[in-house]
């Protein structure tokens, strides 16, 4: 068995693509060197910060997530304390639906969706197995998003 250099799972030696996330094998490289999945967690309703400070801290967050090889970021934006949904959390999604329509990131998971039976779930799992850790796995959180780098 030989390491997929793309997510790490374990792939047969004679397999040209990797089953789990679809990317091509090198034949003549050593495979033993599997890139270590990073994940990171950032809280931005902590302090109980403005918005425009909050967006910042996300965008500070990602940009540190690319420069450190995260794959993966958590972030806590809370839901708001009125129940109906808070301004960093929209205001955080807004900014990640535009970051992924413009090719800055690759995509991301509402808390809501994060969960095992969502098909984009199911390929995340697959592409990086080291998500089925996360706490936030299967309890619908609409407190987070796990954003993908």
């Amino acid at each position: 068995m030989d390491i997929c250099l793309i997510c790490g799972n374990e792939i047969d030696n004679d397999k040209s693509f990797c089953p789990f996330c679809g990317s091509k094998q090198a034949g003549s490289e050593p495979r033993s060197k599997a890139k270590t999945f990073l994940h990171r967690t950032i809280n931005l309703e902590q302090g109980m910060p403005f918005v425009e400070s909050a967006l910042r801290q996300l965008q500070v967050a990602i940009r540190e997530a690319r420069n450190g090889e995260i794959q993966a970021l958590t972030v806590i934006h809370g839901y708001g304390s009125s129940g109906k949904g808070g301004a960093i959390r929209r205001e955080c999604r807004k900014t990640l639906d535009y970051m992924c329509s413009h090719g800055q990131l690759s995509s991301y998971v509402s808390g809501e969706d994060f969960h095992k039976n969502n098909g984009v779930v199911k390929d995340l799992l697959n592409r990086y197995p080291q998500l089925r850790l996360n706490k936030n796995l299967n309890r619908r959180n609409q407190g987070i998003t796990v954003i993908i780098i």
